[in-house]
């Protein structure tokens, strides 16, 4: 069975045919030659006990899923996030939508990152593979990584003012809230993004 677009992409070479086809597929403005939509948005909401919802959308399109409480979903995000910082070229993980995986992958472009939204009908056969033979392409866009990762860490900080560390293990059971890795987020974001929110600049300098 080849894969949706009549190739089996893996490795790195996974990594290349994500970033053509979401280049593709992205309307909007374009910045450097890369096709941006603008007013990226995304939320992150616990839903009952051992649920969330998110939403990403990118002023020309959006989508969303439920994810389930079996694997630790918003500490994966943020350190999916995190790791747009190293010297990777790009992150991929999934979420458990029960009976679906939802998997994400994230190539870096300079200053960009593409993001390519899969799901997989089956994830008990599909989840840890190597390439995205199956898998649907739900979302793709091309965005500033200091305006994705903004918007992924300030979902995460609304959920902790929400809920705090004790509701929200209360809620999502099996795992607390990802601390260690919002922080970690929230370091590499200000140090080393050109953020244009004044609560991401660093303090000036006072005189002594």
């Amino acid at each position: 069975m080849r894969g949706w677009l009549g190739v089996e992409p893996s490795g790195e070479e996974g990594f290349e045919v994500i970033e053509n086809v979401v280049l593709a597929l992205n309307a909007g403005p374009t910045r450097g030659g890369v096709k941006v939509a603008g007013g990226l948005r995304f939320s992150w909401e616990l839903v009952g006990v051992g649920g969330a919802t998110y939403r990403i959308g990118d002023g020309a399109s959006e989508h969303g899923a439920h994810v389930g409480y079996c694997t630790d979903a918003l500490a994966d995000l943020l350190y999916a996030m995190t790791g747009l910082y190293g010297g990777s070229s790009g992150e991929r993980f999934s979420f458990d939508c029960e009976p679906m995986e939802v998997r994400w992958l994230l190539r870096r472009q300079g200053a960009d990152v593409g993001i390519a939204v899969f799901e997989f009908p089956d994830g008990g056969t599909t989840w840890g593979s190597s390439d995205e033979t199956g898998g649907v392409l739900l979302w793709s866009s091309t965005q500033p990584r200091t305006v994705l990762c903004h918007a992924v860490m300030e979902a995460a900080e609304t959920v902790l003012r929400e809920h705090g560390e004790e509701g929200y293990q209360e809620m999502w059971m099996m795992h607390p809230f990802p601390v260690a890795a919002l922080q970690d987020l929230r370091r590499m974001h200000r140090r080393s993004d050109d953020c244009r929110h004044p609560q991401c600049r660093p303090a000036p300098a006072t005189g002594g």
